[in-house]
């Protein structure tokens, strides 16, 4: 009898501990964590640069912000935030179960991010037909490294989606293997992260 009141009263304490380590657990695999904090390392050098040739040259600065056109960076900076909206939902039906409704959000989240793309070209043709270039001043030089930069790893993360949502459609991922959408997921949103940092310190501040 004591053995049994013991087995049973262990039991709850082995279920109740389980959610817990789940909850406290590092979402995605490690390895996409480091490559991120690598991402994110050259992203603030490129900040702190930025921060730092703008003090020794406001003037220049003032006026290369001057001609950026702030609302295609506030309706990027909707456009990302959207985006990883769909893709924290997809995340959701996957944890549900649903890897098919999951694979479609990741398909509106992408659509949205193609509005990014689009708006963000047409900021740089726009440039280009004013005679503005990388080799203008040093505000555009570093205008454009850190948005292209930035660019190449949104196009980088719909790369990713588009892997991960094929294999959500094929229902490939479960409670006990979601690491690599999890991992795809924390990317995405490190992008979109990345931008609302960029927008103010390029466009506004």
């Amino acid at each position: 009898m004591n053995n049994t009141i013991s087995a049973e009263t262990l039991s709850p304490e082995v279920e109740t501990s389980s959610p817990h380590k789940l909850e406290n657990r590092l979402p995605g695999d490690l390895a996409m964590w480091f490559f991120i904090l690598a991402e994110l390392t050259v992203f603030a050098i490129l900040f702190i640069g930025f921060a730092v040739s703008e003090k020794l040259n406001p003037e220049i600065f003032l006026q290369g912000k001057a001609q950026l056109h702030k609302i295609s960076g506030f309706i990027n900076t909707l456009t990302l935030i959207t985006s990883s909206y769909f893709v924290a939902l997809a995340l959701t039906k996957v944890h549900q179960g649903d890897g098919v409704k999951a694979a479609k959000l990741l398909v509106i989240a992408k659509l949205v991010a193609c509005v990014y793309i689009g708006v963000k070209i047409g900021e740089y043709l726009s440039l280009f037909e004013q005679g503005i270039t990388i080799e203008t001043n040093t505000f555009f030089t570093l205008y454009f490294m850190i948005t292209f930069f930035h660019l190449m790893h949104v196009l980088l993360g719909m790369v990713i989606l588009v892997f991960v949502a094929v294999k959500a459609a094929k229902n490939e991922y479960n409670a006990s293997n979601i690491t690599g959408f999890e991992s795809g997921a924390s990317y995405w949103h490190m992008v979109d992260m990345l931008w609302i940092i960029l927008f103010p310190l390029v466009y506004v501040i």
